[in-house]
C-alpha cells in the first residue's frame, strides 16, 4: 500500500529564550570540569572522576542539551489521518481522521491552560503545544478532546472540515 497524500505539514520550534541558557548548565559545568581537569591537571575534588568519565559525561551532556534544543513539533494532515510528533524526542501519535467528530479554531494561554509547552495532558484533554497561543481543538468520537497548537490554525481548520464533509 502506498503513502497517503500529505495535505497539511507544519513545523514549530519551542520557545527557547527562557530556557536555553538554564538547559546549558550542566554541559558548560562539565566543559568547565573537563578544562579545569583535563587540560589543566587539576584534579577537582577528594575523589576526582577520571578523565575519560570526565570526556564522557561532557560529550554526553552536551548530546543531551542539542538534541533537547533541536526538538519540532511537527504536525501533518495526510488522507487518512494526522500525525502529530515530537520530532527529536516522542513518537509519533496518528489519529484517523474518520475519529473526528468536530473541529475549531481556538486561542488559548499554554501556561495556564495546559501548563506549559510540551505534550500536556489536562482535564479538558491532551495538547501538543509548541509556541504562540493558537491552535484547533479536535472532539473525537470517543469523547476526547484533542489540542494542536498551530501558527496556522484556520488553515489546519479549513483542511480538516473539508476532509469531514467529504467522508460523510
Amino acid at each position: 500500500m502506498g503513502r497517503s497524500r500529505q495535505l497539511f505539514y507544519e513545523v514549530q520550534r519551542f520557545p527557547l529564550r527562557r530556557i536555553a541558557a538554564t538547559l546549558a548548565i550542566p554541559p558548560c559545568g562539565m566543559l568547565a570540569l573537563l578544562v579545569w581537569q583535563v587540560l589543566l591537571r587539576h584534579p577537582w575534588g577528594k575523589q576526582p572522576m577520571s578523565d575519560a568519565s570526565v570526556i564522557g559525561w561532557t560529550v554526553f551532556l552536551w548530546v543531551i542539551y542539542v538534541r533537547l534544543i533541536t526538538v519540532r513539533l511537527v504536525t501533518e494532515v495526510r488522507d487518512a489521518d494526522i500525525v502529530v510528533s515530537l520530532r527529536g524526542l516522542w513518537p509519533a501519535r496518528h489519529i484517523p481522521l474518520g475519529s473526528i467528530q468536530s473541529v475549531e479554531t481556538i486561542t488559548f494561554d499554554p501556561e495556564r491552560d495546559f501548563g506549559g509547552y510540551g505534550i500536556r495532558s489536562t482535564r479538558q484533554g491532551k495538547a501538543y503545544v509548541a509556541g504562540g497561543h493558537r491552535g484547533v481543538r479536535l472532539k473525537l468520537l470517543d469523547h476526547a478532546t484533542l489540542v494542536l497548537g498551530s501558527q496556522r490554525p484556520e488553515d489546519l481548520t479549513a483542511i480538516l472540515s473539508n476532509l469531514a464533509r467529504s467522508r460523510t
